[in-house]
Parts: C-alpha cells; sequence; structure tokens
C-alpha cells in the first residue's frame, strides 16, 4: 500500500465483486514442497508448520477480507502458493493499522504482511521487506478521457479526488501550487475517505479525475463496466519508485525464506499466473527482491 495511501473496501462489496474482477476457470496448480526452502525456515516454524500474516483486508485485488481470518485476492493466492513450496500452512489474521502491524510483527504476535505493503527506506530500519510487485500512481477518468488527463501536470483547473491524508493528496496540493505559479488555475482538490466514493464521484461528474494507486484503480475501475477507464499510466505522476511487498522482521530468517520461495514461484510460472488472473500485469516484477527501496 502507498504510504499511508489505502483503499477502503467493505466486506460485503468485496463479496460481491471478488469473484467477478478475477478471471474465470483460473485454478492455481497445487505445488509440491521444496525440502531446502523447508529447511531455510526456523526450526520452530518447521515444527509448528505454521506461519502467521496479518493483513487488513482493504487492498484489492490483493488483499480483500471476506471475513475475520480469511481472505480473498492476489496475495491470498500466493500466500497459499508460498506455504506449499515452504511445507507450512500460512494462517491470515486481520489487522487495522498499518503502525499495528508493525508493532505485532515485533511483537512476535505473527510473523509476516503479505501486503503488498509499501517498502520505504523508513520503514527498513526496522524491518525487511521481500518486493514482489511495484506501483504506480494514476487516475480514473470518464471513458474516452474527455478532460484528456495524460500526465499530474493536465490536472490545472481540474477537480481531482483523491483520498483524504494519503500521499496522493500531497502530491496534487503541490502541483497545484505549481500550476499556480505558472499562470495556470489552480488544482480543485477533493479529498475522500474511500476509495468507493471517490470512484463515485467520477461517475457522477463531481470529479474530473480520481488520483490513486494503480493496483486498486484497476480493480474498481472494472466495476464500472466501461464507464470509467485508467489514464496517465508510464508516468511518475509526482511520484519516485513505489515498491511493495511482504514484510517481516529485519534479518529474519522467514524473510530469507520467503524471499526463496517467492524465487520458486517467479521461476516456474506462478506469480504470473497468479498476476494474470488479478489482472495485475503492470504491477509485475521481474524478480523478487529485498528492500528494493534502497536500489538505485
Amino acid at each position: 500500500m502507498l504510504k499511508p495511501l489505502r483503499c477502503a473496501l467493505a466486506i460485503s462489496a468485496a463479496l460481491l465483486c471478488v469473484n467477478a474482477f478475477a478471471a474465470e476457470n483460473n485454478a492455481i496448480p497445487v505445488l509440491p514442497m521444496d525440502p531446502a526452502l523447508h529447511a531455510k525456515l526456523p526450526a520452530e516454524i518447521q515444527q509448528s508448520g505454521v506461519l502467521v500474516s496479518a493483513n487488513n483486508g482493504s487492498f484489492p485485488p490483493y488483499d480483500i477480507a471476506t471475513g475475520t481470518n480469511t481472505l480473498e485476492g492476489a496475495s491470498a493466492d500466493l500466500a497459499l502458493a508460498l506455504g506449499q513450496v515452504l511445507g507450512v500452512k500460512i494462517e491470515h489474521v486481520s489487522v487495522g493499522t498499518m503502525s499495528s502491524i508493525l508493532t505485532g510483527l515485533s511483537a512476535g504476535r505473527f510473523q509476516m504482511a503479505i501486503g503488498p505493503i509499501g517498502d520505504y527506506p523508513d520503514r527498513e530500519a526496522k524491518n525487511d521487506f521481500i518486493d514482489f510487485v511495484k506501483e504506480y500512481v494514476v487516475f480514473a477518468v470518464q471513458h474516452g478521457n474527455p478532460a484528456k488527463i495524460n500526465a499530474l501536470s493536465d490536472t490545472c483547473g481540474l477537480r481531482i479526488a483523491v483520498m483524504s491524508g494519503g500521499s496522493a493528496e500531497q502530491v496534487i496540493h503541490k502541483q497545484s501550487d505549481s500550476c499556480v505559479k505558472e499562470g495556470k488555475p489552480a488544482v480543485t482538490v477533493q479529498a475522500f475517505s474511500d476509495q468507493p466514493t471517490s470512484i463515485l464521484a467520477v461517475r457522477s461528474n463531481r470529479s474530473d479525475a480520481f488520483f490513486s494507486s494503480q493496483a486498486p484503480l484497476v480493480y474498481f475501475v472494472n466495476q464500472t463496466h466501461g464507464q470509467l477507464e485508467i489514464a496517465g499510466t508510464g508516468q511518475a505522476n509526482g511520484f519516485g519508485d513505489i515498491f511493495q511487498g511482504v514484510v517481516v522482521e529485519k534479518n529474519s530468517a522467514i524473510g530469507t525464506a520467503l524471499l526463496a520461495g517467492f524465487q520458486k514461484l517467479f521461476d516456474n510460472g506462478t506469480y504470473a499466473a497468479i498476476m494474470k488472473k488479478w489482472h495485475l500485469e503492470g504491477n509485475m516484477l521481474p524478480a523478487p527482491g529485498l528492500n528494493l527501496a534502497k536500489v538505485k
């Protein structure tokens, strides 16, 4: 998730649309355990046969809570496949906030959070990230892109919806200041509390665009059946590289095992199959990596 850009999705709404979004008949084959990968896990995890992963159930299509401790989405599929190759069961627990996830990791209440969670240098000080996707910040616009938004610089004088308090809101305010300095109209920044409300504002023409994280935007735009589309792709749009992945404790043997497990899923095609199932081809990485936010 973008820091602290998150999307909110009610469980009931997720239950209605999760199956419609995922490609039909896209079952992922059961994978055999890899003894060498299993041996990388700490002895206590090998003995218990369980890894506990935290989630907040609000980052579709990766992370969609369908119950207190049940999950749908790309992250759920990846966790299942990882558990198979590592020879353990990955159990999911719902945790409300990012700070609670990081505190719980430190306290040992769970061993990982599959997320994917935004990898930032300040977070790397106390945690390791096994990055498996790259995120972008783009625009959801009406079909045909009537406002002709192809980059952040095209937003002067327009009504742009954002998630309240998120990093996209900070970027769009900065862009508005740039517009004014250039003698152009300011951006009308419309901050909303959740993703569905922001999407509705664009659909009802109360906003010209919704500026947010690409992966959930693709998810929500697909629910509009062609009324909306994605714009501004392939642009930095005020952000640097945004890597996301599993977060674990710093220098954890679990992190070493997970990185090797992800590499296995990349090599055998399971990663690509899961990402394509959930329409996440645009967020794929060529290989998993450790703490990529520091790699230039």
